[in-house]
């Protein structure tokens, strides 16, 4: 049997430090990398495999969005494991990683409601989806990771359907963790602050270059996956972030949108288009 790991969202980010991570120190036989830009992934793969790792990485130029992208994925995943049935016991799937996502910046009524309908396909029914159709390739000891937000715990003014989709994701986590616990499989949502990415200047059309200064991926990720195989349900790197988590129990979630509304006012472009469609974008980063 091929036991392999899904990293979605794979092209940058987040995405392509969980690649670089699982490719150098877990035992996959290959590890599929799906995102939309062919160049970048075909660039990490071919960086990747000249490193003569014993893990193969394969790049999947797909678009995974939506119902249409869940059958996409679906479709490939039967495809090859009808394709290995045929010489050997199919594919198993150890590490799913639900990494594909955007954000948007900016007052809800200025944003492109298109673009908000599209955040919540790819940021919902995407990671929906994806888990559904991934469900009869994992055994006991398989794990699944979702990329969700420190967002996702308090309503945020300027990210408004942002943050919810991202509350989405960890109440999913949380519920199919408890849910697959007696089949051994593990399910971990990773709820980081502000990452060193290119998400939160994409996001704001260029209005937030303070995310410069936040955390490096390599280190988000070390401790997410750590924690994803030791069965932990929540990874957050920093003790602030776990603080802000905590403490967001106790503060109505009215005067937490509405703090973060009036602190993430920024001078913004509300007819720019805010994530160009091509573009993968797959961390958070909010304050």
């Amino acid at each position: 049997m091929k036991r392999i790991a899904v990293i979605t969202g794979a092209s940058s980010g987040l995405g392509e430090e969980f690649t670089r991570q699982v490719c150098a120190n877990y035992d996959y036989d290959e590890i599929w990398i799906i995102a939309r830009r062919e160049d970048k992934l075909r660039t990490l793969a071919d960086n990747l495999n000249a490193t003569k790792n014993f893990t193969t990485v394969h790049p999947v130029v797909l678009d995974v969005a939506g119902k249409e992208g869940v059958e996409r994925f679906k479709k490939l995943l039967e495809s090859e494991d009808e394709k290995l049935r045929k010489v050997e016991s199919g594919i198993e799937i150890g590490l799913l990683i639900n990494n594909a996502g955007f954000g948007t910046y900016g007052p809800f009524a200025e944003t492109s409601i298109n673009r908000q309908m599209d955040m919540i396909e790819l940021n919902c029914t995407t990671v929906t989806g994806i888990c559904g159709v991934a469900l009869p390739y994992l055994k006991k000891d398989s794990v699944i990771i979702n990329t969700a937000s420190l967002a996702a715990f308090l309503p945020l003014g300027n990210f408004a359907v942002y943050g919810a989709t991202k509350a989405y994701v960890l109440n999913f986590s949380v519920a199919l963790a408890a849910e697959l616990h007696d089949k051994g499989i593990k399910v971990c949502a990773l709820c980081p602050g502000s990452v060193s990415t290119e998400f939160a200047n994409v996001a704001s059309n260029g209005a937030r270059p303070e995310v410069k200064g936040g955390i490096p991926p390599k280190k988000v990720v070390a401790q997410c996956l750590k924690r994803a195989f030791k069965n932990k349900r929540i990874s957050m790197l920093l003790f602030k972030w776990r603080i802000t988590a905590f403490m967001s129990r106790f503060v109505s979630g009215y005067i937490g949108a509405r703090y973060t509304y009036l602190y993430n006012k920024r001078p913004h472009n509300p007819d720019a288009e805010m994530i160009k469609k091509d573009e993968e974008i797959s961390v958070s980063d909010f304050i």
